[in-house]
């Protein structure tokens, strides 16, 4: 018989609640290439213009624009200058100012011609075509005034973002806060990676799974171990996560229908349990709630449903908390290479890999789908999502595919 005291939820609905529990984080100030794919927590101003003076945009000679409108002017060379010197010649009519991409344009030229289109004779220039008035300069404050606000709060700071910060002279920036996300597994049967598993023992490989997505994601993974199957360590776990000051506490492990189950029973004790069942497939038995104030995600144990579980709804927490409002996953159309048949009401998440082929993707399951099957996630380049409405799909049907990359 079903428990139908557990309502079941959709996908949706699921991150709706997550995502209305959890807030974006205070902000911390950071040297500027640590907040590199960080969420800017304040406005940036400059402090002067961009450039701070006129200057060439070529290797030349810096002239009069009227001097050299038609072809042919020859003109006395009478000085240079170089990028981050000031020149003491200025340009009278009938003379040029030999001068270097960015340095500052001379006293009373308007125009540099590119040495391409000159000809040097002794101490004369020959420019050989006509230029227009302005060419090849580049006007004080052309890319950014002083006082301009240059970067606005909310903004995803990418390499450019930084190179404009350290362009108006900062040096370090408040951003958001990456969360500390705190990783429990749980069960009798999981020992360490460095330990020699015994009969009926597995190694954890859900806290390295989860440790390296929230890396990912851009938090701070704190990996807290095993704790056994005995409620009172469950507790000491969850409690150790929350002295660790966790942001968010992600459990493997304890949360279906099992008598050693128990990570439902702690946090419903403890806490509040917020919901414990979905309508998808893998990760059904997915908990949430809140222990301590802290949100708690209680992902099944089998790995593959764990790894799923935290990329639908642990990312766009994290996402969120550091300050993001959209977290689009990358997707693609492909055709199945094989037929689908499922009957029980659910959504799938089926791990394929994608082939080019010359009508476009084509998607193939990677061996059994089995929720304990790492080793289908290794061999997949996405996730093939398969409606609750669809009993079975024919090869050759289109479906959308979330991709693991």
């Amino acid at each position: 018989m079903p428990d139908r005291s557990r309502p079941v939820l959709s996908v949706e609905e699921a991150l709706e609640r997550i995502l209305a529990t959890v807030r974006m984080l205070e902000s911390e100030r950071v040297e500027i290439l640590e907040a590199t794919d960080r969420v800017l927590a304040e406005p940036v101003v400059a402090d002067r213009d961009i450039p701070p003076l006129t200057n060439a945009a070529m290797d030349g000679y810096a002239v009069r624009g009227a001097d050299v409108a038609e072809p042919s002017a020859r003109l006395r060379v009478v000085g240079q200058v170089a990028a981050g010197h000031l020149g003491e010649a200025r340009v009278e009519p009938g003379t040029a100012v030999r001068i270097m991409t960015g340095a500052p344009v001379p006293p009373g030229a308007d125009t540099v011609v590119r040495f391409e289109d000159t000809r040097l004779d002794g101490e004369w220039v020959e420019v050989l075509k006509g230029y227009r008035t302005g060419r090849n300069v580049r006007p004080a404050g052309e890319d950014v005034r002083a006082g301009q606000e240059v970067l606005k709060p909310g903004e995803f700071l990418r390499p450019q973002e930084i190179g404009m910060l350290a362009a108006v002279g900062r040096t370090e920036v408040a951003v958001v806060r990456r969360p500390r996300v705190a990783i429990l597994a749980t069960g009798d049967e999981v020992v360490p990676p460095g330990e020699v598993a015994g009969p009926g023992q597995i190694r954890d490989a859900n806290s390295y799974t989860v440790a390296a997505q929230v890396r990912r994601y851009g938090g701070v993974p704190l990996l807290l171990g095993a704790a056994r199957d005995e409620e009172a360590l469950v507790r000491q776990g969850i409690q150790e996560a929350l002295v660790r000051e966790a942001d968010l506490i992600i459990t493997s492990g304890g949360v279906s229908v099992g008598d050693f189950d128990l990570v439902k029973r702690v946090l419903a004790a403890e806490g509040e349990m917020r919901f414990w069942s979905l309508n998808m497939k893998p990760g059904r038995p997915l908990a949430f709630g809140v222990v301590g104030g802290i949100p708690l995600l209680g992902l099944p144990g089998n790995p593959v449903a764990a790894m799923i579980s935290t990329a639908l709804f642990a990312r766009p927490a994290i996402l969120k908390m550091q300050g993001f409002t959209d977290w689009p996953w990358p997707t693609v159309r492909a055709r199945l290479a094989e037929p689908i048949t499922r009957k029980d009401g659910r959504r799938h998440y089926l791990r394929v890999r994608l082939r080019k082929t010359e009508e476009g993707l084509e998607a193939t399951l990677t061996g059994d789908q089995g929720s304990g099957i790492l080793s289908s996630l290794v061999q997949a380049d996405g996730l093939a999502v398969v409606p609750e409405e669809a009993d079975h799909l024919p090869a050759g049907e289109m479906v959308e595919v979330l991709l693991l990359e």
